[in-house]
């Protein structure tokens, strides 16, 4: 049997070959528009050209020069609960990801999507949609075997087994007609673990094969089919870059070789400047605060040349997943369905702070490739970041850059960990083009958002299971250039919480049950504590999030 990666690859040639055939354009007859939604995976909220980074994203500078820029929109502070929240239209505890993809007991741990939830592709199936996805799932339980030495065999590609989660809870089986992507959260970028089409695994790729580009060719090639039928189409394009580990193309890391040897200050401030320029941000309500690790300056950080190569991998895998979305729009325009398609782009979670080099092989994090040659994990920056032989990340300080100008990142609930960068394209549906809108949104928000858009009913009940009201909020009043809905917004992961309503937010961080209270709208770096002052305040909200917290299974936690 031919593996399925040659298929898809096949997949891809006769499609370009039909989507040229002349007739081809405006094939679509149903007025409703299709709707892509693409997600970054760890992408810090201003790495983003458009958003006031360095890094060359001319695609998406341009469906945010022609759309709408909301700067004030939310994720669940980490992959997994955040995918979890954007499939479902409901809080990441209530979909069942409170915490990562190991089976608990309680209601809100269970680490994969409950049966009384319904994903964005099974509604919109329902309505008359096609489907289809390519890339990050990790909404499922991973299966692990039984010993480290078993488990490593089959990160190494050592050794095949059939299913990387319970087959049940496969992309394919929760509404999606198509898929090709990872099942597991964490790959390496030139020959991914958990690669499966539709529900085979893939057990090899091509040489010079690199994941981001599969992942956006694989949406090219969903665009063509799709395009030639009658039907609106709902794609779903789930990124792993730039999430650690640091790995790209030797030539795009050369685009970026010089760029950020001027260090972490340098850089920063150079965003926060471009970020008021365009509008980004405000400074008389988001100053600067302090650099993470300001301790240590550039000139004098003994591991300048690692750092400065690091952030350029970053920005190289930033680059790259451009390319590919604008291969992606071409695919759009050829096949005639360019005007009518919402485009969506937005982010995970802030951008990591972690130091994968730390954690060593194991789990979902190999030791050595297929053809034998060991992968460093250089605890000590021994080894440049880059290759297939490296896994690395950028760390806390290069995050703090990434996610200017707020706090914190990703995993925590201050805004460097749960504001992302999200751009809404749709020439047919958008008026104010390269304007920018305040709304407070929320990944749970697009399941509203596209019922309506769709004409979409939301189901009481699902394949005999009665489903759970959606939590989110339509956001075509803001697509539209409508006046802003104010709303109280929740969170909690590991710990850190928040609660945002009206002019104050109350957050607390993960290990520190301490709450702080903002002015979150004259303050929105929360550089300014109020807690002590309007101790009324702290305890109106900490009684509403602790409500939320009973009723959307935040509570029971699992036992350590």
């Amino acid at each position: 049997m031919k593996n399925p990666i040659w298929l898809l690859i096949a997949g891809l040639a006769i499609a370009s070959c039909a989507g040229s055939r002349k007739g081809n354009k405006g094939a679509q007859k149903d007025g409703r528009p299709n709707i892509i939604l693409i997600l970054a995976d760890d992408l810090g909220y201003s790495d983003l050209g458009c958003f006031g980074g360095e890094i060359k994203t001319p695609n998406l500078d341009y469906l945010a020069d022609n759309g709408l820029r909301f700067t004030r929109f939310y994720n669940t502070s980490r992959c997994c609960p955040t995918r979890a929240s954007l499939l479902t239209g409901l809080y990441n505890q209530q979909a069942g990801i409170g915490e990562m993809t190991a089976a608990r007991k309680e209601p809100g741990y269970r680490g994969a999507l409950g049966t009384n939830t319904v994903t964005l592709a099974e509604v919109l199936r329902s309505a008359g949609y096609r489907t289809a996805m390519s890339g990050k799932w990790h909404v499922s339980n991973t299966i692990e075997q039984a010993t480290r030495e078993a488990q490593l065999q089959w990160l190494n590609h050592q050794a095949v087994h059939p299913y990387f989660s319970p087959v049940e809870q496969y992309p394919v089986n929760r509404g999606f007609e198509k898929y090709f992507g990872n099942i597991f959260g964490v790959v390496d970028f030139f020959d991914p673990f958990s690669l499966v089409s539709g529900t085979e695994p893939v057990e090899s790729v091509p040489q010079g094969y690199y994941h981001t580009d599969a992942i956006n060719d694989s949406a090219v090639a969903y665009i063509r089919e799709f395009g030639r039928e009658g039907k609106p189409f709902f794609l779903y394009v789930a990124h792993t870059a730039p999430h650690w580990p640091l790995q790209a193309p030797p030539e795009e890391i050369a685009k970026y070789e010089n760029t950020y040897t001027a260090g972490w200050d340098a850089i920063r401030n150079a965003r926060y400047k471009r970020m008021a320029e365009k509008g980004v941000i405000d400074p008389k309500t988001t100053p600067l605060p302090p650099r993470t690790g300001g301790k240590l300056a550039w000139e004098n950080n003994p591991d300048k040349a690692w750092d400065a190569r690091a952030m350029a991998v970053h920005a190289a895998m930033v680059d790259r997943m451009d390319q590919g979305i604008g291969r992606i729009l071409q695919a759009l325009k050829a096949s005639g369905e360019l005007d009518n398609t919402l485009i969506v782009f937005l982010s995970d979670n802030g951008a990591s702070p972690e130091n994968c080099m730390r954690y060593g092989p194991g789990f979902d994090r190999p030791g050595e490739t297929r053809d034998g040659r060991k992968i460093h994990y250089p605890v000590n920056k021994q080894v440049m970041p880059g290759p297939q032989t490296s896994f690395a990340s950028i760390g806390e300080r290069w995050a703090n850059v990434a996610n200017t100008p707020y706090q914190y990142a990703k995993a925590q609930s201050f805004e460097g960990g749960v504001r992302t960068p999200m751009i809404a394209w749709w020439p047919k549906g958008i008026r104010q083009k390269g304007g920018f809108s305040g709304q407070v949104g929320h990944v749970m928000d697009f399941m509203p958002t596209f019922l309506e858009l769709a004409g979409a009913e939301y189901p009481a009940s699902y394949k005999g299971n009665p489903i759970l009201p959606y939590t989110g909020i339509s956001l075509k009043p803001a697509l539209e250039g409508k006046g802003d809905v104010d709303r109280t917004l929740f969170n909690e992961h590991f710990g850190a919480r928040f609660a945002r309503n009206g002019e104050w937010k109350l957050v607390s961080l993960s290990g520190d049950t301490t709450w702080r209270l903002f002015r979150i709208r004259e303050d929105e770096s929360e550089m300014t504590d109020l807690a002590a002052r309007h101790p009324e305040v702290v305890a109106q909200l900490s009684a509403q999030w602790r409500q939320w917290a009973e009723t959307h299974q935040v509570f029971p936690r699992p036992e350590k």
